[in-house]
């Protein structure tokens, strides 16, 4: 499964599924990626790379990108309307769904844990 996004680039996949891309290509790869709001997973099946080879991009850029060579904590706001509560899914695709109030400060404690661990 070929999405538009690469077959607009001229990249070749082989028969083993690899993408061979430049490091131009891969660069546009990894902005839609940064654009979309999507798992690593998610954009990599959507989109037909191999996911070993995509979440190498992601994680070499992501290395390059941030200072000191940790990962950057990448924060979003969240709205949250009852009784739907709040879905918060981590960038290794682990969730953790809130369902009260309460348990609001656990998960900024969480947070602020992952962000000094990474």
């Amino acid at each position: 499964m070929e999405s538009a996004l690469i077959s607009k680039l001229p990249v070749t996949p082989d028969t083993r599924g690899r993408v061979r891309a430049t490091k131009e290509q891969q660069q546009v790869i990894l902005a839609e990626f940064q654009r979309s709001g999507m798992s690593v997973v998610q954009f990599a099946k959507t989109h037909g790379l191999k996911y070993s080879t995509f979440a190498y991009w992601v994680a070499r850029q992501r290395r390059s990108l941030a200072p000191g060579g940790k990962p950057a904590l990448r924060l979003l706001e969240a709205v949250v309307t009852p009784p739907a509560g709040l879905l918060v899914q981590l960038p290794g695709g682990a969730r953790l769904e809130l369902c009260e109030a309460s348990q609001v400060p656990l998960v900024a404690a969480l947070v602020r844990a992952l962000e000094h661990s990474c």
